[in-house]
Order: C-alpha cells, then sequence, then structure tokens
C-alpha cells in the first residue's frame, strides 16, 4: 500500500526529519524532506504528494499556515505529529484540514499503520466511480471528486467529501459518531468524538456558505447526525 507513494515531511527537527523518511523509505515510499514551513509550502506548490507528514511547531510559517494555505486548493491527506497535545491544538489542526494527529513522541510503527491507513482511504475515494448522486439540490461526483449544492461547487476535503457521501446515499437516515467513523476513516471506532465532530462542523459551514441552512446536518441529540433538505423549501 505504502510502495510508490509520494510522501512531504514536514519537520525541522534533522534527526526526526531524517527518522520519519528512514521509517517511509523502508516501507517503499518516495520522501522529500523540509525543515520549514515555508519550504514545504513550496514544495507542495510546485509537486503533487499523496501524503505529508506535519510538525506544527515550524519555523517560517507554522504547521497550522501550511494546512490553511494547502487545503485553498489540495486535497491530500495530512498527519499532524507534535508535541502540542492540548485538545484545543488538536481540534484546530483538524478544523482547518488536518486528517490525523499523532502525539510526540510517536510509535514507529504506529506512524506506518496511520500512514497506510490514509493513503488506503486517499486512493480508494479517488477512484474512478460511475455513481453520481443528486438530492434536493446538492450533487456529488465522486468520479470528479466535487461536490456542490444548487451549482455552486463546496471545495470539500477528503474527509468531508466522504461524509457527505454517506448521508447523500442515505438521506435522511440517522447516523451514529461511530458509523461516520469507521465508514469513513477504515478504522474501528474509539469514542473521539472530537473528530467526527470537527469535520461535521466543517462541512455544516462550507455548506452554509453556499447557502444551506445552518442545521441541514441535525443533530439527533444522544445518536449522531442527519442529512436534511439544505433549504427549507425544497420540494421531494
Amino acid at each position: 500500500m505504502l510502495t510508490g507513494a509520494k510522501v512531504l515531511v514536514v519537520e525541522d527537527d534533522v534527526y526526526i526529519n531524517r527518522l520519519l523518511c528512514t521509517i517511509l523509505e523502508g516501507a517503499g515510499c518516495i520522501c522529500r524532506p523540509a525543515f520549514s514551513g515555508s519550504e514545504a509550502l513550496l514544495w507542495a506548490e510546485k509537486y503533487d504528494y499523496d501524503l505529508v507528514l506535519l510538525d506544527l511547531m515550524l519555523p517560517g510559517a507554522t504547521g497550522e499556515e501550511f494546512i490553511a494555505q494547502v487545503r485553498q486548493g489540495k486535497t491530500m491527506p495530512i498527519i499532524v505529529l507534535s508535541a502540542k497535545v492540548a485538545v484545543e491544538d488538536r481540534v484546530n489542526a483538524l478544523r482547518l484540514g488536518a486528517d490525523d494527529f499523532i502525539p510526540k513522541p510517536f510509535d514507529n510503527a504506529e506512524v506506518l499503520a496511520r500512514a497506510e491507513a490514509q493513503l488506503r482511504r486517499a486512493r480508494q475515494f479517488s477512484a474512478p466511480r460511475q455513481k453520481r448522486l443528486t438530492w434536493k439540490g446538492l450533487s456529488l461526483d465522486p468520479e470528479g471528486h466535487t461536490a456542490a449544492l444548487d451549482g455552486a461547487e463546496l471545495g470539500l476535503t477528503t474527509r468531508e467529501f466522504a461524509i457527505l457521501e454517506l448521508f447523500l446515499e442515505h438521506p435522511g437516515q440517522v447516523f451514529s459518531r461511530a458509523q461516520i467513523y469507521e465508514h469513513v476513516w477504515g478504522e474501528d471506532y474509539m469514542g473521539d468524538d472530537a473528530t467526527v465532530n470537527v469535520h461535521i462542523s466543517n462541512l455544516r459551514s462550507k455548506l452554509a456558505r453556499a447557502g444551506a441552512r445552518k442545521d441541514c446536518i441535525h443533530t439527533v441529540w444522544g445518536i449522531g447526525f442527519r442529512l436534511e433538505a439544505p433549504h427549507e423549501d425544497t420540494e421531494d
């Protein structure tokens, strides 16, 4: 799964950067080291990568600034590895567009496993599929990886796209956080509500900016979330 994957490793500590590259290259990846956020932005603008491993505390542009800028145009998975382990730091990184967060110090085997999981999911959702989904002004094109409301493109990340796809495949159905996590992340749910909540919040915000009512992804308290008509006056 990792063989041939192009990975941008963004870490200012030379030893840790070299260690991460060694771990990934041993599994068949092709790594590009970057030692500042500014350097990483230059590489990300010039080339397409399959995966980014990212520290947050970087010289030049910070990790958070890197995520915010890259997410304006690219959807490759970003795994944050950071000593900033407070809940607000993790939530902020996920809200900006990170796909996973591994605290330092990290376990080498866990880094490989999470990298493989992210690449597996990204490749799954980038594989050509013919089924276009439409419902009450919402449209989703799995093959082109685009989603729109009333023709206005939403600009979703890979995770947000996968969540909306799940909802559109079953409009009106209530999905628990565990069901969403296991479907979208492809891993067992360990009770991490923050990860799902942040991505749902981001998806709601993008739908609202495109003209949807704020509660079109409705919270069913104690159960989970349900997709409802984006406009009050939408007809079946």
